[in-house]
């Protein structure tokens, strides 16, 4: 079992319990999946970005990403490879959010902790990486561009208040505002 699905259990469960006062541990927030996307613009004029950046996100992952489609033709001809993305659930997602908040983030330059502006009024939060290097999977050299992606953190809480203090026990470390 993860080391973060663990602390789930054993710290956070009951911390959200004594702060909410859940009545059934069913009630109590959880993460249901992790949506880490890649965007990549410039694939319009070089097709082999899309295999570059699905590589990249594969090894950070661990899972095939999928490479998306353009729905209009704005700039970019319809149908035409514009990103990848990668829907984690379960252990992978565990073990992808326990490498996000104890190697990835604190290795950010000039670290202050995430934005608390990421939620969406419905419990689900999304912070957005300014480069792959983050991650001890990408070699460096091997890296041609920075490319950013956006991690979409989806759970199961009604409000903000009660996903931003899941996440907190969890470990996401935000900004004091």
């Amino acid at each position: 079992m993860s080391r973060l699905k663990e602390k789930y259990q054993k710290e956070v469960v009951p911390a959200l319990t004594k702060e909410f006062g859940y009545k059934n541990v069913m009630a109590v927030p959880k993460v249901q999946k992790v949506v880490v996307n890649m965007g990549l613009g410039e694939a319009t004029s070089n097709a082999k970005l899309v295999d570059v950046g699905a590589d990249e996100l594969a090894r950070i992952t661990g899972q095939k990403p999928v490479t998306r489609k353009s729905k209009k033709s704005i700039k970019v001809r319809k149908g035409q490879p514009i990103g990848t993305m990668v829907t984690l659930r379960g252990a992978r997602m565990w073990e992808f959010l326990d490498r996000l908040v104890s190697i990835a983030l604190p290795r950010v330059r000039d670290f202050k902790g995430v934005s608390p502006k990421g939620f969406d009024g419905r419990g689900n939060y999304t912070l957005g990486l300014r480069d792959q290097l983050l991650f001890p999977e990408i070699d460096y050299m091997k890296v041609d561009k920075a490319r950013g992606m956006n991690v979409s953190v989806v759970t199961t809480a009604k409000t903000d208040q009660e996903a931003r203090k899941l996440l907190q026990f969890m470990g996401m470390p935000f900004r004091q505002s």
